[in-house]
């Protein structure tokens, strides 16, 4: 199964994308009043976790730099509730993906069956030790069909990113390592360059680099050593084993009918990079 639940990423993350890279959504969240892309985006994915202080929020979004979510939460909250952060992000991303889909394909009953059956996967696993996932399955499924094929593959991604969470900590990588893997994985060198980490600290980023380098990751040229391809590698592959249960709820020929309705939607969002 672990092949569905990577192709099933590959078909889903670009719906999910629209809500980072499409303007619907950071439009609905300034109107609200958030001052930022970043004030709005702690607030509204860490709002169904509840007003849980900001140590929280950066052990469960992981990857962010030490303090980077103390400078969003609870502050964006203070003026704006949370739940009028969640309603923003759905409105928006919803928005997003019927500009981009168009009324032939946002309208036809192979988005209402797609949504359906994402809907089914993403609320038939088991929430145990997911927290972002847990705090999704805490919101209302929208009745409305492109809404729910939204928030549904949103359900899915949180799931599937608290497993590669897990899988990280396994491996003993943290949240900066795992963009320097994330970066070399991509090509893209010196990995200090990548843009989830480029404005980190000179010592800082020195200092994960180095460490890396003591664990024999990467070389001294910064590039993968064969243990860091094969720790990345097995980082993957764990995330997918991870990503399974969901899709234990459909049949084979739903699986089948959930691939074919999602390929031309997906192929849609990738040709507009989900913009």
């Amino acid at each position: 199964m672990t092949h569905i639940a990577r192709r099933m990423f590959e078909l889903l993350e670009p719906i999910c994308l629209v809500t980072f890279l499409a303007d619907e959504c950071n439009e609905e969240l300034a109107a609200l009043g958030h001052r930022t892309y970043w004030d709005g985006y702690f607030a509204s994915r860490a709002a169904p976790l509840g007003r849980v202080p900001a140590q929280v929020v950066h052990a469960a979004f992981y990857n962010f730099a030490d303090r980077e979510a103390a400078r969003h939460i609870p502050s964006a909250w203070e003026t704006i509730p949370p739940e009028a952060s969640v309603a923003a992000r759905e409105r928006g991303s919803a928005a997003s993906l019927r500009r981009i889909l168009g009324d032939e394909l946002a309208e036809s009953p192979g988005l209402v069956r797609a949504a359906d059956l994402t809907t089914k996967a993403a609320t038939s696993a088991p929430i145990e030790g997911r927290v972002m996932y847990a705090g999704m399955r805490t919101l209302e499924v929208p009745c409305d069909p492109v809404a729910r094929l939204w928030h549904s593959a949103t359900m899915l991604r949180e799931h599937r990113g608290d497993g590669h969470i897990a899988a990280l900590v396994g491996a003993r990588i943290g949240g900066t390592e795992a963009h320097v893997l994330s970066a070399l994985e991509q090509g893209i060198h010196p990995p200090e360059s990548f843009g989830r980490i480029h404005h980190l600290p000179k010592e800082r980023l020195a200092a994960v680099m180095d460490g890396m380098r003591e664990r024999g990751l990467i070389d001294a040229d910064g590039h993968f050593t064969d243990a860091g391809r094969a720790t990345k590698q097995r980082i993957e592959t764990l995330t997918d084993e991870l990503a399974t249960p969901p899709y234990d709820a459909l049949s084979p020929a739903e699986l089948d009918e959930l691939i074919t309705d999602l390929e031309p939607i997906t192929a849609t969002l990738v040709a507009t990079g989900s913009q």
